[in-house]
């Protein structure tokens, strides 16, 4: 009496298509995980949010980044502290280009107003118009 039939196995086979679609996963993992950083900011600042932030662009692409932090030295152009005498030289400098520039500040959520009030005032002195803010969506 033999109870213990014996069958042939059968190799298995593999399914290219199921390593495929865990390769493409493990792409779509990698590519999500990865961080990308297009500018370095020489400050680490919280930015306020507004849900009606648009792009702005100056027509010649040169943009004067101005970035006010929340605690002494207060601004900062080209990465470097700067006073406010100083920056209004930069933009008296900058304001004979034809087109003029325009002005992006980047503050802090906890910047006083009053410096960035100042900033603003400094470019409407040297007759640029062209005025942003630096902003983070919600």
């Amino acid at each position: 009496m033999q109870f213990i039939t014996h069958r042939r196995r059968h190799a298995p086979t593999i399914i290219i298509v199921a390593l495929i679609d865990i390769l493409i996963v493990l792409l779509i993992f990698l590519i999500v995980t990865t961080t990308f950083k297009n500018q370095q900011p020489s400050l680490r600042l919280t930015l306020p949010e507004s849900r009606q932030a648009q792009a702005g662009v100056s027509e010649a692409g040169v943009v004067l980044l101005v970035e006010v932090d929340k605690q002494p030295p207060y601004l900062r152009y080209n990465g470097m502290a700067v006073t406010l005498d100083q920056l209004r030289k930069e933009f008296a400098s900058h304001a004979s280009r034809q087109p003029p520039p325009g002005v992006a500040i980047r503050a802090d959520a906890l910047a006083p107003f009053e410096q960035i009030v100042r900033v603003m005032d400094a470019a409407r002195e040297a007759r640029l118009t062209n005025l942003s803010a630096h902003v983070r969506n919600p």
